[in-house]
C-alpha cells in the first residue's frame, strides 16, 4: 500500500536520477546548454536550456565553489523536514559556473554571514534515504 503522498522530499524520476545519483556520491551537477550561441550553465535542472529554449542541453558537474548573494535566518517551519531542525539559514548562492540557487548554509553563525563570502558545497542527508541534499558551508 502507498499510503499518502510525501511532500517532504523530492521525486526521483528518470530525468532527475543523474542529479540525485551525483549528490549520492558527493557530486553537484548543474546543467549546460551546447547551442552555439548561448553555452549558459543553469540551475534548477531542466530538460531545456531556460535562456534560449534550446532542447540541447546536458549534465556538468559542478565545482562546488560558490558566493552567498543573500540569505534568511528561518526560526519558524512546521512544515516536515524543516522544523527538525530549526533555526537554519536559507541562502541564495552564485555557483562558480553562473547559475544561482537555493540552498541551506550550515557551520556559520549568523553574525559570520558576509554577501559574497566565499562557500563551497556539502551534502547532508535528505528526508528518506538515499537522498542526499546539497548545502553550503564557509570554504576555506
Amino acid at each position: 500500500m502507498g499510503g499518502s503522498p510525501r511532500f517532504d522530499a523530492p521525486e526521483i524520476d528518470d530525468f532527475t536520477r543523474p542529479y540525485w545519483e551525483a549528490a549520492a556520491e558527493g557530486r553537484l551537477l548543474i546543467r549546460r546548454c551546447r547551442a552555439e550561441a548561448c553555452g549558459r550553465a543553469h540551475f534548477y535542472p531542466r530538460e531545456f536550456c531556460p535562456r534560449c529554449w534550446s532542447e540541447d542541453v546536458v549534465w556538468e558537474e559542478a565545482s562546488g565553489r560558490a558566493t552567498l548573494y543573500t540569505w534568511s535566518i528561518v526560526h519558524v517551519n512546521d512544515l516536515p523536514p524543516f522544523g527538525g531542525h530549526l533555526p537554519y539559514t536559507a541562502a541564495v548562492i552564485d555557483l562558480e559556473e553562473g547559475p544561482r540557487m537555493s540552498a541551506e548554509v550550515i557551520g556559520c553563525s549568523e553574525g559570520g554571514l558576509r554577501v559574497g563570502m566565499p562557500l563551497g558545497v556539502a551534502f547532508r542527508a535528505g528526508a528518506r534515504a538515499p537522498l542526499m541534499v546539497p548545502v553550503f558551508r564557509p570554504a576555506g
